[in-house]
């Protein structure tokens, strides 16, 4: 042992100063590999809303790291090239080192140095203090990457050419600056997550969520459906429109004549007043004709923020849905938008129906009407909405078919059991988790 020790001894004595170069020389290299490395998780793991707000404050090293991110493919690769460059030539002279010092064994030794070496020091160490604080990293490393991938940028384009058109061969196809996730599945994994730690409590979270399905929802997901919309009918005699229109917890009502689906008109109840007070008090000479507005039809496929938006461009807060051949399915308000946003807005006017009705055994009674997304808002809960609006319309969906008074079926984690039924449509439901089902089992 002693003389091994000896011999290593001599041959660095031999090499001398060249030996003390070739170690720096692999220490400096490796404190660049830390650098790449760092930086790499540091600018792809950096919040770019915080970024964008630095940028907006004038902070010119957050200009620098937009830059930088916004051409993530180009930085990446600019990064790996340098890394590699650095570990391939740091590993080469360890290699020569070792191999000046143990004989043919220095290639086993020089692997499990460099190994251990780039992995600690290189790789697990910066990408750690990285991870950490990735805005305040990016924006202190920013200056420097700015350059390497200045210089780096002409072999990373030729690289990236490369490998699109070997990706091609397996039909693979890489859309220049597509994202992994939209913006708005970023801002909903970030809603969900700071609900998950605490930061923002059920109901915030259901707006913000609401918000972002707005895009996602069409018309008829939400609207009134046609069985459940308060009319008048034109032929009615005045006083008994009167009457409807002042019994009504609504300020707008479609006007039809002949038949259900030809609505004429929408008459507003303050127009009603106003007419009553005019003829004075005479309800039998007011003419709803005349004091009812123009029907506006949508399409039941418009994205409620389209609709949204044709409200408030429009300044009229009221709509009669219709199918593409034309038929009435619903009405849809301003109002029925916002509460996918808010939640139910009530009023001393609005009739309260719940529709669920949570019950002792863990269990719940739900109206057939409920729209699972206000279902699963008010149970926490997650049935997808995407085949059905309503609970009875998923019911319908998966048991496909009608089914009859007491069946039961078991989908999505729970138990469906039908307790009332008038004609072909299911009024009532219980529903019962399988959990609570198993514990009532035992």
């Amino acid at each position: 042992m002693l003389d091994k020790i000896e011999s290593v001894v001599g041959v660095i004595s031999g090499l001398g100063g060249e030996f003390w170069l070739t170690l720096v020389a692999i220490l400096v290299l490796l404190v660049f590999s830390a650098f790449f490395s760092g930086s790499e998780t540091a600018l792809t793991a950096a919040s770019r809303a915080r970024i964008h707000q630095m940028e907006k404050s004038g902070d010119k090293r957050a200009v620098i790291v937009a830059k930088l991110i916004s051409s993530r493919e180009r930085l990446i690769g600019a990064l790996l090239l340098g890394n590699n460059l650095v570990n391939i030539l740091a590993s080469a002279l360890a290699t020569s080192l070792f191999l000046s010092l143990a004989g043919d064994a220095g290639v086993a030794y020089a692997t499990v140095v460099m190994t251990l070496m780039v992995l600690i020091f290189s790789e697990v160490l910066p990408k750690t203090w990285a991870i950490g604080d990735p805005d305040r990293f990016a924006l202190a490393v920013s200056p420097v990457v700015r350059v390497c991938v200045a210089v780096f940028g002409p072999p990373i384009a030729a690289i990236e050419i490369l490998v699109r058109k070997l990706l091609s061969l397996f039909g693979v196809s890489v859309e220049e600056g597509a994202d992994v996730l939209s913006a708005r599945e970023e801002l909903r994994g970030a809603v969900d997550l700071q609900h998950l730690e605490g930061g923002l409590i059920k109901a915030d979270r259901d707006r913000l969520g609401g918000l972002l399905d707005l895009a996602e929802l069409e018309v008829s997901d939400v609207m009134i459906h046609r069985t459940n919309m308060q009319t008048l009918n034109a032929d009615d005699t005045p006083d008994d429109l009167v009457d409807q229109v002042l019994a009504s917890p609504y300020t707008r009502l479609p006007l039809w004549r002949e038949s259900p689906d030809n609505i004429i008109g929408i008459v507003h109840a303050k127009d009603v007043l106003r007419a009553v007070k005019e003829v004075g008090g005479d309800m039998s000479r007011v003419d709803m004709d005349q004091i009812s507005t123009a029907p506006w039809f949508v399409p039941d496929t418009t994205s409620l923020q389209d609709q949204l938006n044709a409200f408030l461009k429009r300044k009229f807060h009221f709509a009669i849905v219709v199918d593409e051949y034309g038929e009435v399915m619903g009405l849809m308000t301003l109002e029925d938008i916002l509460e996918e946003i808010v939640g139910d807005i009530s009023d001393e006017h609005d009739v309260v129906v719940q529709g669920v009705r949570p019950q002792p055994d863990g269990s719940v009674v739900v109206d057939g009407s409920v729209p699972i997304r206000d279902l699963n808002r008010a149970m926490d809960w997650e049935l997808p909405d995407e085949e059905a609006t309503t609970i009875a319309g998923l019911v319908i969906h998966e048991a496909r078919m009608i089914p009859e008074e007491r069946q039961a079926f078991t989908f999505h984690g729970f138990r469906f059991t039908v307790l009332k039924k008038e004609k072909n449509r299911i009024t009532r439901l219980r529903l019962l988790s399988l959990a609570n089902v198993l514990k009532a089992g035992e």
